[in-house]
């Protein structure tokens, strides 16, 4: 495993509570923008989502549901030449604080612009189906 520098894992969090705050802004927009333009967001029971503004839709329909924060615990961060794959835990939760699903991911990080962003993500739950 090749550890990250200092620098990454720093922007890698930053980028993680950006989308944590988007979440509790309820702002779709504010998500899909953590993604590089041409990344992939690969859901559970769905087909792979590409485009921000696909990715949006996405977003604020786990919004529409009630979703209304993240919290994400990264278990290993591994950099490969000009990629850092991500392992983690979830919780995704209501406005009340709940815990509404738990999971684990994993995200390929790419710089783009010079800003860390997730280019393939891909999640699932913990809970049965």
């Amino acid at each position: 495993m090749n550890a990250p520098s200092n620098y990454v894992v720093d922007a890698i969090s930053a980028n993680n509570r950006d989308f944590e705050q988007a979440f509790q802004a309820l702002n779709a927009e504010g998500l899909a923008a953590v993604y590089t333009s041409n990344g992939m967001l690969m859901p559970p029971n769905s087909p792979i989502i590409q485009g921000r503004a696909n990715m949006t839709a996405f977003w604020q329909g786990l919004i529409d549901m009630g979703i209304a924060g993240v919290e994400f615990d990264t278990v290993e961060l591994d950099q490969v030449g000009d990629s850092v794959n991500e392992v983690g835990k979830f919780k995704l939760k209501t406005a009340d604080g709940s815990v509404a699903d738990s999971g684990k991911f994993i995200v390929v990080w790419k710089q783009e612009a010079g800003k860390w962003l997730w280019h393939h993500d891909i999640f699932s739950s913990d809970n049965a189906a």
